[in-house]
């Protein structure tokens, strides 16, 4: 290899090859050397074509020219500063389309850090940030490299545009594995699916989602884990998690209508109440109906379920609701399982105050969160596996702004909070 230097501001590294330049003949050997050449401007372009349209051409440009810039920019330092060379240092910043590796100059007393360094990193983080706003909003790896060829000029691979989110996929996977708070008013549970691809077969597969309030009346979401299937036994598996990091202490769990989920909830939380939700009890009567009688059902069920009355209790609420299925039962002995005492359970939120009630009896925060995941989802058949769902769904849990909003309408002094 040989370094010409064509002016102090510019040194070039070439690759080992035989140039004639000015009637001279160069053997380029294996070790360095330096020749003070004058070569003329067509000289200089047609070597630099020569290298640009080798393999990895540009990116080779692109290195030889930053470490030529920084190893000027340290003469001019060591100079100003009374220093000395203390040779280089390997780093890598991603250049254009790849990863570049550099040979980054020192100085003796470790106080020289190249600026062009600085200005290039910067540049790579603003494109990791906005990789990562694009892919969590919903854009494929694929559109984002097509995006980033009109901005940038160069299509970058889907690997690249990977690489790229590596810094997010730590944070989130932080993020995830966060210490919790000791106490949560309220978490709100449920699980969505998503065609997920596992080894060689795509299926659908479950998220399971807690979303909680703070005391101070914000919102968080503790965790997103996948399991293949939704079931009381996963959910004792979360919970268990949940109290790991940190969580000691929760009021009340309001959920879906899960088979067991009280059991689970009360192995690891026994103070917590449950409120199972009354639009997947109102959704499931329903299914088990004529279309003729749906209107009339479902405007009976939003009677029973009325949250408005301050002086309603849980006792009298399920007595309306067992009123309601014995008034059906003859014409659909299907809802005979509604009389069962596990149905007390879509009556707790009656204990609280009236202010509160639409917030509590029915899981609809988390499936507007829900809506959210598939709304980013949708772009995609399917996904390439587990990890990268639960990577995509987390970031669009941290990103909800108004989840660090208070709720306006928790001004009451309940004994949800105190």
């Amino acid at each position: 290899m040989m370094v010409f230097v064509f002016s102090d501001n510019l040194i070039l590294i070439l690759p080992k090859k035989v140039y004639k330049a000015q009637k001279i003949t160069i053997f380029v050997a294996q070790t360095i050397k330096i020749e003070i050449m004058n070569f003329t401007q067509a000289q200089i372009t047609e070597i630099l074509d020569e290298i640009a349209n080798g393999k990895n051409g540009y990116q080779e440009l692109l290195k030889l020219s930053l470490e030529s810039i920084m190893r000027s920019e340290r003469n001019e330092f060591n100079k100003d500063n009374g220093d000395v060379s203390n040779g280089f240092r390997l780093g890598s910043v991603l250049g254009h389309g790849g990863k570049l590796e550099l040979t980054i100059p020192r100085s003796r007393h470790h106080n020289f850090y190249p600026l062009i360094l600085a200005l290039v990193k910067e540049q790579n983080e603003e494109c990791k940030n906005l990789a990562y706003e694009l892919y969590s909003s919903g854009l494929t790896t694929e559109q984002i490299g097509n995006l980033f060829d009109k901005i940038y000029g160069h299509q970058y691979s889907k690997s690249s545009i990977s690489n790229m989110m590596s810094n997010a996929k730590s944070d989130i996977d932080s993020w995830l594995k966060r210490k919790l708070n000791k106490r949560y008013p309220i978490i709100y549970i449920d699980a969505t699916y998503w065609h997920t691809r596992r080894e060689d077969s795509v299926s659908s597969e479950a998220y399971y989602t807690i979303l909680a309030v703070r005391e101070d009346r914000t919102r968080e979401v503790l965790s997103v884990v996948n399991h293949p299937t939704e079931g009381a036994s996963n959910w004792l598996e979360i919970f268990e998690e949940l109290k790991a990091r940190g969580l000691e202490e929760v009021n009340l769990v309001v959920s879906d209508g899960l088979q067991g989920i009280e059991n689970v909830i009360a192995q690891v939380y026994p103070m917590a109440i449950v409120q199972l939700c009354t639009v997947h009890l109102t959704r499931n009567i329903l299914a088990k109906v004529k279309p003729c009688d749906k209107q009339i059902i479902a405007k009976a069920m939003r009677e029973v379920l009325d949250p408005s009355d301050p002086n309603d209790t849980p006792i009298k609420g399920h007595e309306r609701f067992v009123g309601f299925i014995n008034q059906w039962i003859k014409k659909y002995p299907s809802l005979k399982s509604y009389l069962s005492p596990r149905n007390k359970l879509y009556f707790n939120y009656l204990n609280y105050h009236v202010e509160i009630r639409r917030m509590i009896y029915t899981t609809n925060w988390i499936e507007r969160l829900n809506r959210n995941y598939k709304r980013t989802l949708r772009m995609r058949s399917s996904m390439p596996s587990p990890e990268s769902v639960v990577f995509l769904l987390a970031s669009v849990a941290t990103r909800r702004k108004e989840y660090n909003m208070p709720i306006y309408q928790f001004t009451y002094e309940t004994k949800l909070f105190y």
